[in-house]
């Protein structure tokens, strides 16, 4: 379970929420231009684009959730399971791992355009990273200062679709949670008019009442809907901190607290951080910290060849006024 989302202003702000009853030990971690790349059908790539997101590093690798590089593309991958089907290669196909989609994709285009054309010659295949980590089941947003696209790979083949909304989350496949927000046209920001009766004087009780029938539960489609609806109606400045402070606000109107998705006994689903990244400075908040953390790309050497990473903040942070 997790959200994705896309503000666009001047440049393009972008986060995802990660929803999960454990953690692998996620990193801030930036990959820099001359780190090697050894791809496990795609060949071996020593240079290319520096990018910063959250991973997973396993045996010196970065295993992407979600990355910016240092050009403003954007990527994350999100749970896409009993949907997701890979397939095999064929003729003139750039065969990849599901893993390996984030880093080949950042690695190798500069912006959307880019990415789409890159994506028609992608055949992802069901390849998994060791005996240790199964093949994740996944599906994808990719997203520049122009427009988003959502990726996904399922037994009918490979899918690009544009996303005009800027969000994913979940199952379904992408065009039914577009056509599902038909069903929710009434909603509004603005206090509604009295389509009820004619002759019924129905009072406004209350601030708010336009969003009634806004889905409230954890859903993949609920909160699907309640991030569109959010981001769609967002009002936002131009800064770059208005905007990850935007995007925040965006993606906590889904965050998951424990207790209120159980999947298992005594295991919950929780928003284990949220991120919102622009121009390079990696923001993210943990479940037990609501302080913005941040890791700045440029502040760091992009020319080298190691991995560079940070470890999540995972204790509360207050800051005491007195």
């Amino acid at each position: 379970m997790c959200t994705a989302a896309c503000l666009w202003k001047k440049d393009l702000c972008f986060g995802r929420t990660l929803d999960y009853d454990f953690s692998y030990g996620d990193k801030v971690t930036i990959t820099p231009r001359n780190y090697r790349f050894d791809f496990k059908e795609a060949g071996t790539l020593s240079e290319h684009y520096a990018m910063i997101g959250m991973a997973h590093i396993a045996d010196n690798y970065p295993l992407y959730y979600d990355a910016v590089n240092e050009k403003g593309l954007a990527m994350a991958g999100l749970n896409f399971v009993g949907y997701a089907k890979y397939g095999t290669k064929t003729s003139g196909d750039i065969a990849l791992a599901p893993h390996e989609f984030i880093q080949y994709v950042l690695s190798r285009c500069e912006n959307l355009s880019q990415a789409r054309e890159t994506v028609e010659n992608i055949r992802l295949m069901d390849i998994r990273f060791s005996e240790e980590l199964p093949t994740a089941s996944l599906h994808w947003i990719i997203a520049d200062k122009t427009g988003a696209i959502t990726v996904e790979s399922t037994e009918k083949g490979m899918f690009v679709y544009e996303n005009p909304v800027g969000v994913m989350t979940n199952n379904p496949e992408f065009p039914q949670q577009m056509l599902n927000l038909s069903n929710y046209m009434g909603l509004s920001p603005k206090q509604p008019k009295n389509g009820f009766s004619k002759s019924l004087k129905l009072a406004e009780y209350s601030r708010g009442l336009g969003a009634i029938g806004l889905p409230g539960d954890w859903s993949s489609q609920s909160r699907f809907v309640r991030a569109a609806f959010v981001r769609e109606n967002s009002v936002c400045g131009d800064t770059e901190i208005e905007c990850i402070s935007q995007l925040f606000h965006i993606l906590g109107s889904v965050n998951i607290p424990r207790g209120a998705c159980e999947v298992g006994e005594e295991k919950y689903h929780i928003t284990r951080y949220t991120s919102a990244c622009i121009n390079g400075l990696y923001c993210f908040t943990t479940y037990a910290n609501r302080q913005i953390t941040a890791v700045d790309m440029k502040r760091e050497n992009l020319d080298g060849s190691e991995l560079i990473a940070y470890e999540q903040v995972t204790e509360e942070q207050i800051n005491l006024l007195n």
